[in-house]
This record gives C-alpha cells, sequence and structure tokens, in this order.
C-alpha cells in the first residue's frame, strides 16, 4: 500500500474513533488485506484491516456480517469500532493457547448454536466471499438459492474472468438441474458463517474459540461443515460436539462434495490453478 494512502488511512481511523493513531505494526492477516496492530492515544490497541481498492462496500459488508454473528450469541467475534471505504477498525483479541479437546467442544458447541438460529435462504444485503461479490437476494428455497445465487453465478463469474471453461460452467447447470435429488428434503435456513475455514477461526486468550471474516447468509447449515472438511483445519471432535448438539440429518455425508463445490468455485474464480481442477473433479463426480 502506498504511504500516502496509509496516511490517510490513519486520519480516518483515528477520526473515527476520537483518538490519535501513534503506533502502527504490520501483522499477518491473511492474502486480501493488509492487517496493524494500532495503538491508540486511550491506551487501547486496536486491529486495523486495510485495502488500498477494495470492491465498493466491502468493509461496510463485513461490519454487517460481524454484527449478524454477534447478534447470535453462539461463539465470540470481534466487536466493530468503526470502518471505512478502505478499512475496517476491530477490538484487538489476544491470541492464546488452545486446550485442544475444550476448544474443540466449544467450537462444536457453539457452531451449533449459530446454526439453530433460523433465518430466510439469502441475507438483507449482498455482501463478499474473499473480494469476489456474493448476491444474497432471498429465494424461497435452498435448492433454488444454493443453484442460482451460488453454483451458477459463480461460474458464470469463473467463466468471464477466464478462470473455468464454458464446458464445465454448462455441466454445473446441468447439476443444478437435478438438484432436488442431491439435497433432497430441506431444513428451514440456517445462520451461516458462510466462509468458515480454519484461518477464520481463532483461540482468544481465555481459550475459547473466535470467528472472524465471515461473509454471512441463512443457507443450509452443511455448507460451513462441508467448507471446515474442504482445507482442514478442524479436528473429529469439533463435528461430534457439533453433531451431539444439533443432529444433521440423513444423507449429510453424500452432500459434502456438492457444498465444496462453491468455494472451489471462488477458490477457481480468484487463483485458477489447481482450483480449477478440483473443480473439474468434484464436476465429473457429481454428473
Amino acid at each position: 500500500m502506498q504511504k500516502e494512502t496509509f496516511e490517510e488511512i490513519k486520519a480516518q481511523v483515528g477520526a473515527a474513533l476520537a483518538n490519535e493513531v501513534y503506533g502502527v505494526t504490520r501483522v499477518p492477516g491473511g492474502d486480501i488485506n493488509e492487517a496493524y496492530r494500532v495503538e491508540i492515544q486511550s491506551g487501547d490497541v486496536v486491529f486495523l484491516k486495510a485495502h488500498e481498492a477494495p470492491p465498493a462496500g466491502m468493509f461496510a459488508a463485513e461490519a454487517d456480517a460481524l454484527a449478524v454473528l454477534d447478534a447470535a450469541h453462539a461463539l465470540r467475534v470481534p466487536r466493530v469500532l468503526a470502518f471505512g471505504e478502505r478499512w475496517l477498525a476491530l477490538e484487538w483479541i489476544e491470541a492464546g493457547k488452545r486446550d485442544a479437546r475444550a476448544y474443540d467442544e466449544a467450537f462444536g458447541q457453539g457452531l451449533a448454536v449459530l446454526h439453530a438460529r433460523r433465518t430466510g435462504f439469502g441475507h438483507t444485503r449482498d455482501n463478499f466471499i474473499g473480494v469476489l461479490p456474493q448476491t444474497n437476494t432471498p429465494l424461497a428455497t435452498w435448492v433454488e438459492f444454493f443453484a442460482e445465487r451460488r453454483l451458477k453465478a459463480m461460474a458464470k463469474l469463473a467463466v468471464d474472468r477466464g478462470r473455468l471453461p464454458m464446458s464445465v460452467a454448462k455441466d454445473i447447470e446441468w447439476i443444478c438441474t437435478r438438484m432436488q435429488a442431491f439435497i433432497g428434503d430441506e431444513e428451514p435456513a440456517s445462520q451461516l458463517h458462510g466462509d468458515l475455514w480454519g484461518g477464520n477461526a481463532m483461540c482468544d486468550a481465555s481459550g475459547a474459540p473466535v470467528l472472524i471474516d465471515p461473509a454471512v447468509y441463512g443457507g443450509d447449515r452443511e455448507m460451513d461443515l462441508a467448507m471446515m472438511q474442504l482445507f482442514g483445519g478442524f479436528s473429529p471432535r469439533v463435528f461430534s460436539a457439533y453433531n451431539e448438539t444439533l443432529p444433521l440429518r440423513a444423507g449429510h455425508q453424500e452432500r459434502v462434495r456438492l457444498y465444496q463445490l462453491y468455494p472451489l468455485l471462488a477458490h477457481a474464480c480468484m487463483f485458477g490453478g489447481g482450483y480449477v481442477e478440483q473443480v473439474k473433479t468434484v464436476v465429473t463426480a457429481l454428473m
């Protein structure tokens, strides 16, 4: 990020927090945004995410998503302090050491509480998965929503960006015509995190799990669980604690591959390469 841009962001953060920003340290924060530990005049420490040229409304959408998760009173999320078009200021959460069994059980149980919160299929506003637009205009059924708002929309974006062959997008359209057979009887919509891979969960100083970087919407709760299995980072005890708290419906294991297709498409759209081959493999298996 250019120095002039960051100085502008610092000034905006200071004004929004009514505190002078006087200490800034770069910290690990993912591939999309730059992340900083920021000290302010009050003595508090703030976590700052910044991007030189983000998609319009990206940080406002993340602030909204964090508020949605916070309202569920299921798992801890960082408190939103302020945001601007190019930045988001959150409470600083000190990372702690996990007691594996206690953390895993708390995570599984807390995620079940989040998913028990019922909503419609979609959300009140659109948001982003990574930097990719995610349309959340509600539809009446999960079959419709997952086909139209997720698989077809992301496949089209991947084709438009030159990442995905049109032939694979056509195969995905065919899969969407059979969506009812894949999914079977629907449950009511659950409140989802929406981007739940291992890097979007952390442990605080007390040993409790924390959710970060959400892309919320209402959908089939198996979506979060399928993504958790796609990239790893969650122990079997997390899933067993979840199922003990909120048992999964029959056939959930057969739907994992279908539900992993959406995050794989998103990664193919952003990064290409091996993710495109993974999309092809899943599509072939579903045909």
